[in-house]
């Protein structure tokens, strides 16, 4: 499809927001009235058998709306942002050749923009010995301290966004600038200048902080009531674990560490609940540095109503119309 034609089609929908905000709901009640099918923007339900704990939609919350990226990857398979690009354009293609409407469902903002953007500087591949020589570090006394410090002064902007324990990237924001001489924050701004990059319509959901907390807090709750316990034995059994970028799911590592007798059930829970609002805490802070994400209050509405307030925002972007 040339870009000419992708001008012409109906701009994509991307409706984002922190864990448990209520995304997949809402898209799939837009899908249903405006035709459409989902492109899963989640690094996590990408994986089979990551079922409960990645809060994937089962069937009937589908509703009978095609799904795409989700499982369509091995656990012990490491996949990157520019991978879920490409398998996700070839879904997008797919989806608009069908005449429907391709609609991004998800919270993992790098993915998001990895379909936004081109994100030129991911496909550098680094020099194998300085990663050697970074992830060496790892093993040192307060080595990951030293490098969350190297980052910080390299480029303070991707360290905010960078949660604390992700030694991988922040071994690769290192990187990029050792290879480069530009931040990863510069080679970002870049991007998002070059052409590539698809054209989207995008709405968060939001939440009052305590709201969402609740919310959060349920769903763990419910996910624990639902077998994430089992679900977790039968991935670690399989080896689902021991390689690529599964081992980062969050939770799952809480509940291992209660199989192992290491915790009990309920702090494992607790600490889980603890992590997750951490993680929409940052999930918030990516996002609200979009200023073309048009924002959801979703604190006195419905999920009817938060699903026909973005229906009633595409139909207006879609006459030209603007508020």
């Amino acid at each position: 499809m040339s870009s000419a034609e992708g001008e012409r089609l109906p701009a994509i929908v991307a409706i984002v927001g922190p864990t448990a905000s209520g995304k997949s709901g809402a898209a799939v009640a837009v899908a249903k009235r405006l035709g459409g099918e989902i492109v899963s923007a989640d690094s996590m339900q990408i994986y089979r058998g990551f079922d409960i704990g990645t809060a994937k939609p089962t069937a009937e919350e589908r509703g009978g709306v095609a799904h795409h990226m989700i499982d369509v990857a091995d656990p012990r398979e490491p996949w990157s942002a520019p991978k879920y690009r490409n398998e996700a354009m070839g879904a997008i293609e797919g989806i608009r050749g069908r005449g429907k409407r391709p609609i991004l469902c998800g919270g993992s903002g790098l993915y998001l923009e990895a379909l936004m953007r081109p994100l030129g500087f991911a496909s550098h591949r680094g020099d194998p010995e300085a990663r050697a020589e970074l992830e060496s570090m790892l093993n040192e006394p307060n080595g990951p301290q030293q490098l969350r410090a190297m980052l910080d002064a390299i480029d303070p902007e991707s360290a905010a966004r960078i949660p604390i324990g992700d030694a991988r990237r922040t071994i690769r924001a290192i990187e990029v600038y050792r290879a480069t001489g530009k931040t990863m924050t510069e080679c970002r701004k870049e991007d998002s200048r070059k052409a590539g990059g698809i054209r989207t319509i995008r709405f968060g959901i939001a939440w009052d902080r305590a709201k969402l907390y609740a919310r959060i807090e349920a769903r763990v709750e419910d996910m624990m009531r639902r077998g994430w316990v089992e679900e977790t034995r039968r991935l670690s059994e399989a080896g689902a674990f021991r390689t690529g970028t599964a081992v980062q799911a969050l939770g799952y590592s809480e509940i291992l560490r209660a199989l192992r007798g290491e915790q009990a059930v309920p702090d494992a829970v607790d600490a889980i609940k603890r992590k997750t609002r951490n993680y929409a805490k940052r999930q918030l802070t990516w996002f609200r540095r979009d200023g073309e994400i048009e924002w959801i209050d979703a604190d006195a509405m419905t999920p009817d109503r938060i699903a026909e307030t973005i229906i009633e925002r595409i139909i207006r972007h879609d006459a030209g119309r603007c508020d």
